[in-house]
């Protein structure tokens, strides 16, 4: 088996891809464990594919999986994770904010029995390099305020783009995902607890991209009305149910 697949879900990231994708094939080309990389481009309308197709030749652990039409983040990293072969998954934003070599803090917490990692930019020891906007960190911190409110307490930072599970556990977790947007963080973490898995937030290195693509106001919005739709989908009983169709 594959000790480390990476998912990195995409869309219209022909220009942040091919640093990203090198910065991959650097670190992995001396790793001492085999790994892939599984970009799922969600319905470009760029040159996204074609830059995944051209760095395949020199990158043979990468892989490209495509939806034929935009579908969303939440729903990307699930199809990543239906394909990936690793003992551990973990899913990577594609502006590479989090260096890859974070994940070697993430090992030892396997070993001592965790399923779940979230990497956190608010932990004492978290080395945030390049901050957001100030509007954004507000933001973030505003929806985190809601989240231990009415979903999920007990984690500082949900939303971070650097998450990792166990083989096991990402398969039990993402077959019941119900939601698409950028609110699925919240919904898998929620699963995982439901599922009596071992979560813990692990301090990371963060450098903000600048290009950030979440509206402050109108994502806001759907990010809130996204955590209602969690508590109504659990009330309904749907996270005991698996997804089986795409």
């Amino acid at each position: 088996m594959v000790r480390l697949s990476i998912i990195i879900p995409a869309f219209n990231e022909e220009q942040r891809l091919p640093k990203t994708l090198e910065h991959l094939r650097q670190y992995l080309s001396s790793a001492s464990y085999s790994s892939e990389v599984l970009v799922v481009d969600d319905g470009s309308t760029d040159g996204t594919r074609r830059v995944v197709k051209e760095t395949e030749k020199d990158f043979p652990a990468l892989r490209l999986i495509v939806n034929e039409r935009n579908r969303g983040k939440g729903y990307s990293v699930r199809q990543g994770v239906r394909e990936a072969a690793g003992e551990v998954i973990l899913f990577f934003d594609a502006d590479a904010s989090t260096p890859i070599d974070q994940v070697e803090k993430f090992f030892p917490h396997f070993q001592d029995g965790a399923d779940v990692l979230i990497g956190s930019r608010s932990l004492p020891n978290s080395d945030v390099r390049v901050h957001q906007p100030w509007y954004r960190e507000t933001m973030g911190r505003t929806f985190n305020l809601f989240v231990r409110f009415f979903v999920l307490r007990g984690f500082i930072d949900t939303q971070c783009g650097f998450k990792a599970f166990s083989h096991e556990a990402a398969h039990r977790i993402f077959t019941r995902q119900r939601l698409s947007g950028f609110s699925f963080d919240v919904e898998i973490l929620f699963i995982a607890g439901k599922l009596g898995y071992k979560i813990v937030e692990v301090p990371i290195v963060w450098i903000n991209s600048p290009s950030s693509r979440v509206h402050p106001v109108w994502d806001s919005v759907r990010m809130f009305v996204e955590l209602m739709r969690i508590r109504l989908n659990d009330w309904r009983g749907l996270y005991k149910e698996k997804i089986t169709g795409p």
